[in-house]
């Protein structure tokens, strides 16, 4: 059995002191933490080595060698071992603890957008150790059982409201490097709190990939959707209608400003902001009406071009007076999860390319684990929803008002010779 040579602390420092070419520190830390893991062994067994003693509870069984990684560098120690094997260090339990620290902080850095090969020359100077790359990346695969865990998870009581959207991100494919796309859906649930409950990567963003999405959510219990507010995305559209049965589609508004305000001329798109913003922000129906029809009246003598552009769309954009005034700000755009995306894009800029598309689910789902639980305040006050009766919020033009009623544009540019409008979109198509 392996055995270090027992000495006094004079005969240490003696050696220590005499020592050529090596650490002082490290030598004077490893035989103070040897001394300590002797007297450790003779407190569990109640008597020296080779005492003599009533109180004896064992007996040593040689040692075995460990090497204890610090700041000053690799401590190899001889850990003592008793013949019924019952010793176990504390020492070694806060080393474990601390092991399992670092391969946390290791993921960490990982999810914080630190590429395998800096966390390696991060982890060689602060620990006296080198890890290697393939270690640091099996490590980092230890997240995908948290990540398919919270992906699959049930989801429990209704979300009246879902925004989504989606992101792309670069990752090798067969030699390759392709962009794939990053799927997101924040939902609303029935208690006023917000949650990511979903992130999915795909090759592509369409009616297909969409459906799947939105098809496993339904799987894991998701109901009681009433709104869905998206970019004018045709695959979000055609998904939603198909599973959000009787669910309004509300287009985002801050899309629709910029989508407009690219038909106006330099001088005239902060004028037109500021008619566009000034109807969004109407606080009943009557005034976005008058609003409405001002705009577009004022706008079709100048710019007729961008008269058009709002009779023709805005319908879309006006889903969220249906739904109470207090809520309308927050579920009119899809600016919650954009917030979400340009954190995603501030941590994935430093990995640039992902190696893979597992690579690329394991960061961006870590980040929405992690995002989901700093929303741990009420977003909306739903008793505001719980107000309006149902036949209210889902009544279609010509049903009750309120002050989020359905009765918004009615009719677009009739005074001036356009068709009349068709009411407020609906997603009613039966869900399959």
């Amino acid at each position: 059995m392996a055995k270090k040579q027992s000495m006094t602390l004079d005969e240490a420092l003696q050696v220590i002191l005499a020592t050529d070419g090596d650490n002082p520190m490290r030598l004077m830390l490893e035989w103070m933490v040897q001394q300590a893991l002797e007297h450790e062994m003779s407190s569990h067994l109640g008597a020296q080595a080779y005492e003599r003693s009533e109180n004896r509870l064992g007996y040593r069984n040689g040692h075995r060698p460990r090497v204890f990684t610090t700041r000053v560098g690799d401590l190899e120690l001889l850990i003592p071992q008793d013949r019924d094997g019952t010793f176990s260090t504390v020492l070694f339990e806060r080393f474990q603890r601390s092991e399992k620290a670092l391969c946390l902080s290791l993921m960490e850095m990982y999810v914080q957008g630190v590429s395998t090969r800096k966390v390696k020359d991060i982890t060689e100077k602060l620990c006296g150790r080198t890890f290697s790359s393939q270690t640091v990346s099996n490590l980092a695969k230890q997240l995908d059982e948290k990540v398919e865990e919270w992906r699959s998870r049930p989801l429990e009581g209704e979300y009246p409201y879902l925004i989504v959207d989606a992101e792309y991100e670069k990752v090798r494919r067969g030699g390759r490097v392709i962009s794939q796309g990053i799927l997101i859906v924040m939902g609303i649930n029935g208690d006023g709190y917000r949650e990511i409950l979903e992130v999915r990567v795909a090759d592509t963003e369409n009616e297909t990939t969409w459906s799947d999405l939105f098809r496993d959510l339904k799987r894991r219990g998701l109901k009681g959707v009433e709104l869905v507010t998206s970019d004018n995305h045709e695959g979000i559209k055609a998904a939603a209608k198909r599973f959000f049965q009787g669910a309004s589609w509300q287009r985002c508004q801050c899309h629709f400003i910029k989508n407009v305000l690219r038909v106006a001329g330099k001088g005239e798109k902060t004028e037109l902001k500021a008619d566009l913003r000034a109807m969004f922000d109407a606080g009943d129906i009557e005034t976005l009406n008058r609003l409405l029809d001002e705009t577009i009246h004022k706008w079709s003598e100048r710019k007729p071009a961008v008269a058009d552009k709002i009779d023709e769309e805005i319908i879309d954009c006006l889903a969220v007076f249906c739904f109470p005034s207090a809520h309308r700000k927050r579920t009119r755009t899809t600016n919650a999860i954009e917030r979400l995306n340009e954190e995603i894009r501030r941590r994935t800029r430093v990995v640039r390319i992902f190696p893979n598309e597992r690579s690329a689910l394991r960061l961006i789902a870590t980040l929405a684990i992690e995002q989901s639980e700093d929303w741990d305040r009420r977003y909306l006050d739903m008793s505001h929803l719980e107000q309006l009766g149902s036949s209210r919020r889902r009544a279609g033009p010509g049903g009750p008002q309120d002050d989020g009623g359905c009765g918004a544009h009615r009719r677009r540019r009739g005074a001036y010779g356009a068709k009349p409008a068709t009411g407020l979109t609906k997603l009613s198509t039966q869900a399959t």
